[in-house]
């Protein structure tokens, strides 16, 4: 009993980093006094229901979610019960987890945050979030995305507008922006979003968080909505590094139903995290880092231009040596982006055609039945002109 114990207090010692109303006892001894008496364990209902408090006191304000589980607390209970009876909990026990709407769920709705797909049910979990499953995590619930992925403020849900957690008054980024403000928000300890060309970087950024989009194989695609399938993958926020790497080890690993997945030994990340307290004062001695010259040209921020010089002194001040460098093809990224991403989201939101995904659509011929569907189903993003020419 005590060993397993002792593993779920290791677990949050590691993974939660919770700062609730009340300090979290703890049964670890005490370095300045070991003689002091032990406290009882955290319990993870207590701690499940005080994430689920502050939820529904600042959800209302920031839309983060577009639904919750009414399971949570009953599964914590689970857990704990599995504790007392001192029985395997997983390495991510009772850990929260938000997931983006366009990662299937096969006990909640996940519909991309179209409502093309509203209702929608997939028949299995995907891949990301059946590992954090089986190692002890609880799915929060589902976060809101721009439409099919396609955004980056979020402001373009087909369901509702999420607001930034630093200030509501500012988006939070997208189209994982959802997940990113669940983090923020302290609604979910972690959670899980997909990046294609910055749609889980940049409302980190935005957030205040750790986000991580994985090279690509490095995590199963099975399950995921993708918005371009040769560039997106599943990511994690969390609020430290050590999070993002423990997430990132548990959902990593080659798949058998995805055949892009990377058959790679999957590394130990914690080994390669160290204690602030233990870093010398300049602990990037040696690293060489470039500062591309025309990411700061002509048609960029101010601010934008200041804080990339500041980052690039404080990386100088941790030992780096910065560098500016050329990439003369640089602008022509964005339009090679556009193109494949473009092309590919077309292909993929061909499959929505009233017969086969969401509400059935009745019509006297084909490609009225298609049309009449889509016009009712899609929001403006996936109905913008570059696509819907490639949709007809």
């Amino acid at each position: 009993m005590k060993s397993q114990v002792y593993k779920v207090q290791a677990i949050y010692n590691t993974i939660y980093h919770f700062r609730p109303h009340r300090p979290i006892p703890t049964i670890l001894p005490n370095p300045q006094n070991p003689s002091l008496p032990s406290l009882p364990p955290p319990n993870l209902f207590q701690l499940a229901d005080s994430y689920l408090t502050r939820l529904r006191l600042t959800e209302p304000q920031l839309n983060s979610f577009l639904l919750i589980s009414d399971n949570v607390l009953k599964q914590a209970q689970e857990i704990d019960d599995k504790i007392d009876r001192d029985e395997d909990v997983g390495p991510l026990a009772g850990v929260l987890v938000g997931v983006k709407d366009n990662i299937c769920t096969s006990d909640m709705p996940s519909t991309g945050g179209s409502r093309i797909l509203e209702n929608y049910r997939a028949p299995h979990d995907a891949t990301a979030v059946r590992r954090m499953k089986e190692k002890g995590a609880i799915v929060v619930g589902k976060t809101n995305s721009d439409e099919s992925g396609m955004g980056s403020t979020i402001e373009r849900s087909s369901f509702q507008v999420t607001s930034n957690p630093r200030d509501t008054s500012r988006v939070p980024g997208g189209s994982s922006g959802g997940s990113a403000a669940a983090v923020s928000a302290r609604h979910c300890v972690v959670s899980l979003g997909s990046d294609t060309g910055g749609n889980l970087r940049q409302p980190a950024s935005f957030g205040g968080v750790v986000g991580l989009k994985p090279t690509f194989g490095r995590v199963s695609r099975f399950g995921l909505m993708a918005y371009a399938s040769s560039l997106a993958v599943v990511g994690c926020f969390s609020t430290s590094v050590a999070d993002t790497g423990i997430i990132l080890h548990a959902i990593s690993g080659h798949d058998r139903y995805d055949a892009t997945s990377s058959r790679r030994e999957v590394p130990d990340f914690t080994p390669l995290f160290t204690s602030g307290n233990l870093v010398e004062s300049r602990p990037l001695k040696g690293l060489r880092v470039g500062l591309i010259r025309e990411t700061l040209d002509e048609g960029v921020d101010n601010g934008v231009k200041s804080a990339i010089s500041g980052a690039a002194s404080h990386l100088e001040g941790l030992g780096c040596t910065v560098t500016e460098v050329s990439l003369p093809s640089f602008s022509l990224g964005l339009p090679a982006y556009n193109i494949l991403a473009s092309s590919e989201s077309s292909s993929h939101l061909s499959r929505y055609d009233g017969v086969r995904y969401g509400k059935q659509a009745v019509a006297d011929e084909l490609n009225v039945l298609y049309g009449n569907f889509r016009a009712k189903g899609f929001g403006p993003e996936a109905l913008s002109p570059c696509l819907n020419e490639l949709l007809k």
